[in-house]
């Protein structure tokens, strides 16, 4: 990318019709960022050291956690600085590489969510072939590939919206670096940057909800011949936390398309809950309900506290 512009920084004015509620904010968005990287530490820490959770299902699960703890640092980060009265600026290239972040980890989420969808289906509809289809090769193919597949896509749309002349005002009316909010100040032409931005985002999403729906429409007949009330209560409880976590991350997305003219304030608020509160319910969602994950947790914790005990009584004699 080559950068023909005069503009050197933007400056990010923020949360919309949000002035006075600075320290409000701070205390409650900073609560919940740290929330989301506990959370998520935990859960990796958990699938690392358990080797219960050496599984396909727990390996993609390892790789939503990354991702949740990438995806809420692109954006909150800078949010809370000048939430604490900090800087409002951000340099040309750290708003490239802002947006660049944000929809890698954005279309990673969908792939990845994609791909354990396709797990499940694996799992409750061939439970005897389940560890010879999702073998180690074929799961570290699908997770390079969701990775990769966000990397392109975030390098198409970055390419587009930064290869423009920006030499008006350099104000972006968001709290971060966004296509919609960054477009607007530019000086050429933008329909094709649109165009291609709109249509790329919008047709990965449905491709990727489309057959995460075919999955579970698969895996809902599958669970149906089941005979026994308790193999269909296992069957759908395999699914219940994975399921939780699509609602949680495809709700906004949908909230957003069905209410295209909404106030500034309402999509701002629904980017927060995309970008900060659904990687935080994701441990909680997948960790609540799940004996297999609590239990690591459980082994971790008596270990490190054993050790410290002892590190303790050395020094007491």
């Amino acid at each position: 990318m080559r950068n023909h512009t005069m503009v050197t920084e933007f400056i990010l004015l923020g949360i919309p019709e949000t002035e006075g509620l600075e320290i409000v904010l701070f205390s409650l968005f900073s609560s919940l960022y740290l929330c989301t990287l506990l959370g998520n530490v935990l859960i990796l820490t958990a699938i690392i050291s358990s080797s219960l959770l050496h599984t396909p299902m727990y390996f993609f699960l390892g790789n939503l956690s990354m991702f949740d703890l990438g995806f809420s640092s692109t954006t909150g980060p800078k949010m809370l600085s000048y939430l604490s009265g900090q800087s409002q600026g951000i340099s040309f290239q750290g708003c490239a590489a802002q947006l660049f972040f944000y929809h890698f980890l954005g279309c990673t989420e969908c792939f990845l969510y994609t791909v354990m969808a396709y797990d499940r289906f694996v799992a409750i509809c061939y439970p005897l072939r389940y560890m010879v289809i999702m073998n180690h090769r074929v799961c570290s193919f699908l997770a390079t590939g969701t990775w990769m597949g966000g990397c392109i896509h975030a390098f198409i749309l970055t390419s587009l919206t930064f290869q423009l002349s920006y030499c008006g005002s350099n104000k972006v009316g968001y709290y971060f670096c966004d296509i919609p909010a960054i477009l607007p100040l530019a000086c050429g032409d933008t329909s094709l940057a649109q165009r291609v931005g709109f249509t790329n985002v919008g047709l990965l999403s449905l491709i990727c909800f489309s057959l995460i729906l075919v999955s579970y429409t698969r895996i809902g007949i599958a669970i149906s011949k089941i005979h026994s009330a308790e193999g269909r209560k296992r069957a759908f409880s395999t699914c219940s936390a994975h399921i939780a976590a699509i609602l949680c991350a495809y709700g906004p997305v949908i909230i957003i398309y069905l209410q295209p003219d909404s106030s500034a304030l309402v999509g701002a608020i629904i980017q927060i809950l995309n970008n900060l509160v659904t990687p935080m319910l994701n441990p909680l969602i997948y960790s609540l309900r799940n004996k297999d994950v609590k239990s690591a947790l459980r082994n971790i914790f008596p270990k490190r506290c054993l050790s410290m005990q002892v590190i303790k009584n050395k020094f007491s004699r």
